[in-house]
């Protein structure tokens, strides 16, 4: 098969099994689904549960296996450009069809070039690894059929995303992804603090994706063509202000995916959902998209400075702000979705430094170890039944294997040698240090992102720590229900790992989380790389002597006065509450009120009048024909007696 074939089939593919799970799982069982969450299953939705999970996994083992197809034979070169730092370039696109528009046609295209299959590899890889820890995660789950199916959508739209050639084609994948999105994070909708966050995550994003579809219409207009490519062979022609107006529309959609400041706060929220959703969504997939749009056009944005300088700065803010808030937070996902929202900053920061290969190849590393780490914690949290960490400790014991696989994604995540995460982070660092000399940020702003890069690297080795110490280590303070045994028969504690459709991909993920940035080792800083561990170290250091003081104390209280502050997130969403939503749900109310007491008043009034009308007319019509006869003959009479007088 040549790539022509395999690109198309690469999407379709998880697309197929998306329509399979939601139409044909359940035929010829009598159960239709919907069971809360905790109900037991039935014979029927454990046959459609079964049915729908060979849906999902054969259709995504085979998109797998075609993308790393697609990777052997164009990847390499990308490989290549990350090790010699060259900006990627958009390969020429394979045109399918075109729709006629009237003014600029739309090219149903799709390309295939080393960024794009990389990304195609990382997305398959993880979709695959989520739907195969899922059929034991949600074994007995009512719902499972629609929420596997719902993950192959959102597999189809991303790849959508990541193979498509022309923006608007890349446009309806990016709102097919938004809509996963919300049906996933609110698949336990009857909690309503599931359903909450799946509507503010659903809102904030599209919020977002207003700026986004504007931005892509003003590139389009401009290159006289939605095709990437055109797109990108016109920048050197276009004027400066249309490219900054442009990229700064397009950076409200990549802060609305990305959970970027300020339209960071739904993430953190859609937690509330399967936490392997966390994992592909939150870390790997969805929140990749908007670093990957800025790297796919990143010509556009280099043309433009000031868009540069606002991605710094927000880069520089979201990253230190959102460090801080995971070293406060006692649910353990919540730590991981801050630190997403901070490790995704870091790759926006490689990108305002004008190195579009650093921010790729961090995203490539931070999806392989961040999904480690939340599968990792969905383990953790499937055997505790809990998700607060001031409620676990002592589960080394219990789950050795998820102890040394999640210490591997840590380690990655702090920056540890030799793990992906220093390599790629050692070139995050690099390019933003030469950007204070390289003039392409304003030196205040290169100055703020380089300082804040630093401090983030000591915090993300404290809050790491403190998440793996409170989990792992210390005193046992989480209880496990253990059902009654037998009379006579001792009550044995539960150690039992999780089961092997859970641990498997655990355990592969680790291996990428260990080894994937060994493309980087020769062209490591050492300078960079000795400062990068040391201050992760420091923060280390500070947190386990802080623990070891205490250990049944959280370490989080060395914040001392700072510390709710930074576990409310600086209070940012009740700042978003008084500014925005108080006065639109004031707005609401004052428009339905003017609604219904105006505009439906009038109806009514309207309609009173008709029927009072109504009721004078009635009057005369009382079926008393005496009183018809007489009318008739006094109309009679009245009318000879005007033609007498008037005539």
């Amino acid at each position: 098969m040549t790539a022509n074939v395999i690109l198309p089939l690469v999407i379709v593919l998880p697309f197929l099994a998306a329509a399979a799970g939601l139409l044909l799982s359940r035929l010829g069982t009598r159960e239709t689904g919907g069971g809360h969450p905790g109900a037991p299953a039935t014979e029927g939705n454990r046959r459609a549960n079964s049915r729908a999970a060979w849906f999902a996994i054969i259709p995504a083992a085979a998109a797998t296996v075609l993308a790393l197809w697609l990777a052997w034979h164009e990847g390499l070169s990308f490989l290549g450009q990350i090790e010699n730092d060259v900006p990627a370039r958009a390969a020429d696109p394979i045109t399918y069809g075109t729709i006629e528009t009237g003014a600029i046609p739309i090219s149903l295209s799709l390309q295939a070039d080393g960024l794009s299959v990389i990304l195609g590899v990382l997305v398959t890889l993880v979709a695959l690894a989520v739907q195969v820890y899922s059929v034991g995660y949600l074994k007995d789950d009512a719902r499972y059929p629609s929420y596997s199916a719902f993950i192959s959508l959102f597999t189809s739209a991303m790849l959508l995303v990541v193979y498509a050639g022309d923006l608007l084609v890349l446009y309806v994948g990016w709102e097919v992804m938004g809509l996963c999105s919300y049906l996933l994070i609110g698949h336990w909708w009857e909690d309503l603090g599931n359903s909450r966050a799946a509507i503010k995550a659903f809102l904030v994003t599209r919020l977002g994706d207003v700026g986004f579809l504007f931005g892509i219409f003003v590139l389009g207009a401009a290159a006289d063509s939605f095709r990437i490519v055109d797109v990108l062979a016109k920048v050197p022609e276009m004027s400066t202000g249309t490219l900054v107006a442009a990229t700064m529309l397009l950076l409200a959609g990549v802060a609305g995916k990305s959970a970027q400041v300020p339209l960071h706060t739904w993430l953190p929220d859609a937690m509330a959902g399967p936490t392997p959703i966390s994992a592909l969504i939150h870390a790997a997939t969805m929140v990749a998209a908007g670093i990957f749009i800025v790297a796919r056009l990143f010509p556009a944005f280099l043309q433009a400075q000031p868009t540069l300088d606002v991605l710094a700065v927000l880069a520089a803010l979201g990253m230190l702000g959102s460090a801080l808030a995971a070293l406060a937070q006692d649910d353990l996902k919540r730590v991981l979705a801050y630190s997403t929202i901070s490790q995704l900053a870091f790759m926006a920061a490689a990108l305002a430094a004008g190195s579009s290969t650093a921010a790729i190849f961090h995203l490539i590393t931070h999806g392989a170890f961040k999904a480690l780490l939340f599968l990792a914690a969905g383990v953790v949290i499937h055997h505790v039944g809990v998700n607060y960490m001031s409620q676990m400790g002592g589960l080394r014991r219990e789950l050795p294997v998820t102890f040394v696989t999640m210490g591997v994604g840590f380690a990655a995540l702090i920056g540890l040698p030799p793990t992906s995460g220093f390599f790629s982070k050692d070139s995050v660092l690099l390019a933003v240090e030469q950007a204070m000399t390289g003039g392409r940020l304003t030196d205040a702003a290169a100055v703020l992102l380089y300082g804040c890069a630093l401090a983030t690297l000591v915090v993300t080795g404290a809050y790491s720590t403190r998440a793996w110490l409170r989990t792992f280590l210390g005193r046992p303070r989480a209880v496990i229900a253990l059902p009654e045994p037998p009379p006579g028969t001792a009550h044995v504690i539960d150690v039992r790992e999780a089961p092997l459709s859970m641990l498997l991909p655990v355990i592969l993920l680790a291996v990428p989380a260990m080894l994937l940035g060994l493309p980087g080792l020769g062209h490591l800083d050492a300078t960079v790389a000795v400062i990068s561990v040391a201050l992760a170290l420091l923060g280390v250091g500070i947190v386990y002597a802080v623990w070891r003081s205490d250990p049944a104390a959280d370490p989080a209280r060395m914040l001392g006065p700072f510390r709710v502050p930074c576990e409310q997130a600086f209070y940012l969403d009740r700042a978003y509450a008084v500014l925005f939503v108080r006065p639109v749900l004031a707005m609401a109310r004052l428009v339905a009120r003017a609604d219904s007491r105006v505009v439906d008043g009038a109806v009514r009034e309207s309609g009173r009048s008709v029927v009072g009308a109504s009721g004078l007319l009635r009057l005369a019509q009382n079926g008393n024909v005496q009183l018809y006869v007489s009318g008739v003959l006094a109309g009679v009479l009245l009318i000879a007696v005007g033609a007498v007088m008037f005539t």
